[in-house]
């Protein structure tokens, strides 16, 4: 067991996997312009594949198994919004006190995550409201900043403007890293640390609410998220 592990960290490195995968398993740890009101954005939705796409232009991301959450910002003021659009301000502190920090204006998709033991994801202490002040935000996307549509640009711009809003993040709102190429490397890393899968994006593509082809969900089969989905727990 400790010789597998072993070799599925030295698969991680050695694909390029995302930084921020190692500190989560080793270190525990269409709306409208902004100067409206706070308006919620129907988010993308990737379409569900057996096997990540290869080829270049890809950006593979970590699956987190938690609640897709969507931040919206300005100057100061902090409204959480489900992939529904239920407003969840009041239930996740630590996520609006870290949003809070950003000057200006920005909505971020993300996803809300309880990290617990050796820093993975649970989604039952998540689902049980029992540690809602620790659930800290993975984000994925910037859609809006500083009153600029960006959803039109490239993933690839939105991304590295995503890096530089968080830079001086303290845990609160983690930026998801990617790797590019290898993704069937990475997803079958995941598979072997009981992740729940990987999140494959066309670098060009642009922001679309609803079901998109360019961005490409696999799930681990054995992971507790696929588990729940077929006994229809959650």
């Amino acid at each position: 067991m400790s010789r597998q592990r072993n070799d599925t960290r030295a698969a991680l490195l050695l694909f390029d996997c995302p930084r921020y995968i190692r500190r989560m398993l080793w270190r525990n740890s269409r709306g409208g312009p902004l100067n409206a009101p706070a308006a919620f954005i129907h988010p993308c939705q990737p379409i569900v594949a057996k096997q990540p796409p290869t080829g270049p232009g890809w950006a593979h991301e970590l699956k987190h198994d938690g609640y897709r959450l969507q931040i919206h910002v300005r100057d100061g003021r902090v409204r959480l919004f489900t992939m529904n659009g239920a407003d969840w301000s009041k239930r996740y502190p630590r996520i609006v006190e870290e949003a809070a920090r950003i000057k200006g204006s920005a909505v971020m998709d993300a996803e809300v995550v309880c990290l617990v033991k050796k820093g993975v994801p649970d989604f039952n202490t998540l689902h049980s409201r029992t540690a809602d002040h620790l659930a800290v935000a993975c984000a994925f996307d910037l859609l809006m900043h500083d009153g600029d549509d960006l959803r039109r640009q490239p993933l690839r711009e939105r991304k590295l403007a995503l890096s530089k809003l968080l830079i001086r993040s303290r845990g609160g709102i983690q930026y998801v890293e990617h790797t590019e190429g290898h993704g069937a490397k990475l997803f079958e890393a995941v598979c072997d640390l009981g992740l729940e899968g990987i999140v494959s994006k066309r670098l060009t593509s642009v922001y679309r609410s609803g079901p998109s082809r360019t961005w490409i969900k696999v799930k681990n089969p054995k992971a507790p998220a696929a588990t729940r989905a077929i006994d229809g727990t959650f």
